[in-house]
């Protein structure tokens, strides 16, 4: 650690490799999960305890819709207190002085106080702006591509309807989504009314989800299928890492930063043993053995390792304070930060080792030279 610290200036770029490996890995996931995050808000900010999919859903993407009469077979359950569909719809939308249209999705809420579709995140202010009819809301970062603004009138579906409240964290992963309430989607004429989406249940304890969900799905006669809400998110997030074309994006990010940082990293580490040569030549002279030389050489690559972490962790937590000034929706997976931290340690030891052959020129005659 000391030599790392006197001599830094020899293994800065090691550890700048590393660091740029590391960035490149958890800035592609951090930007991956905030856009997961923002298509899944809906149902991870919301007051439902269970939510109910068709059968044959695997994720919330691309669910699909649910019969009507699914709706009273789980009312028939004692624990459930409160069920409302998550309805929605989509669109062309014309903003202020726009010809070319964008399609949108819809998203509803119920603006009553504690609906069970009523994010949690949403203000006071958002859910009285929403119950007066033709009523919007826009997430931040949509609002140049829609063309709008707070208080701006906008049409949809051959409707004037108003900007009345910006919202955080509901980013467009597709297509730009508008929030409006139930009642202002059913004046507009639901394009599609003889189906539900996914259902939003609410249970007296909430500690019994889990419980509720299993005697849901032990009576569903394959009808529906009931997830807790972190059991969907979970299934969401899997459903895009293995599926979608962002997915491969990440992957590839975490092969090309693994690449670049065992190439730079090994470089810099023979480099800097190189121009210690006379030093570790000494050090033979004086009767250390290879062994020890090696074992130097290995513990310098686990400091090197740990300077990455340091460097990296100060760059993300600055990258996510910008990412929320900005409003970029950015997040992080614990399994994806652990990953990353062993695969910077795993390239400082393995750029160590394949440097170890730099030690065959420490002969002590060197030093006669």
């Amino acid at each position: 650690m000391s030599t790392l610290l006197f001599e830094w200036r020899r293994y800065m770029a090691a550890i700048v490799a590393l660091a740029s490996a590391g960035v490149l890995v958890l800035g592609m996931s951090g930007l991956f999960v905030g856009l997961i995050s923002g298509y899944t808000a809906t149902i991870d900010r919301s007051r439902a305890d269970i939510m109910v999919l068709p059968p044959n859903a695997k994720s919330l993407n691309n669910a699909g819709g649910l019969p009507e009469r699914i709706l009273p077979l789980v009312y028939m359950n004692s624990e459930v207190t409160e069920v409302r569909d998550l309805d929605g719809d989509d669109g062309r939308f014309y903003g202020p002085g726009k010809s070319d249209p964008e399609y949108v999705s819809v998203s509803i809420i119920d603006p009553i106080p504690n609906a069970v579709t009523l994010p949690t995140d949403f203000t006071e202010a958002t859910r009285q702006a929403l119950s007066v009819p033709y009523n919007i809301a826009v997430d931040r970062t949509l609002l140049k591509r829609l063309g709008v603004q707070l208080g701006s009138e906008a049409t949809f579906r051959g409707h004037v309807v108003r900007v009345a409240a910006i919202l955080d964290g509901y980013p467009a992963l597709d297509n730009p989504v508008i929030v409006m309430s139930r009642q202002t989607l059913r004046e507009m004429g639901r394009a599609n009314t003889t189906r539900l989406g996914p259902l939003m249940v609410r249970v007296r304890d909430p500690e019994q989800a889990e419980a509720v969900r299993d005697q849901l799905n032990a009576i569903s006669n394959h009808q529906y299928r009931a997830w807790t809400r972190s059991g969907l998110h979970a299934a969401t997030l899997d459903s895009f890492l293995n599926e979608s074309i962002i997915a491969l994006f990440m992957w590839a990010a975490t092969v090309l930063g693994l690449l670049v940082g065992i190439m730079i990293t090994w470089q810099t580490l023979r480099g800097a043993i190189l121009a210690n040569i006379k030093e570790l030549a000494s050090l033979r002279a004086l009767g250390v053995s290879m062994g020890s030389l090696r074992l130097i050489v290995m513990e310098l690559s686990f400091w090197v390792g740990v300077a990455g972490l340091v460097v990296t962790a100060g760059i993300m937590a600055l990258i996510a304070v910008l990412a929320g000034v900005g409003g970029v929706p950015f997040g992080f997976m614990p399994s994806w930060i652990i990953t990353c931290a062993i695969m910077l340690m795993i390239i400082a030891l393995a750029s160590g080792f394949f440097s170890l052959g730099v030690l065959k020129k420490s002969q002590p005659a060197d030093l006669l030279r």
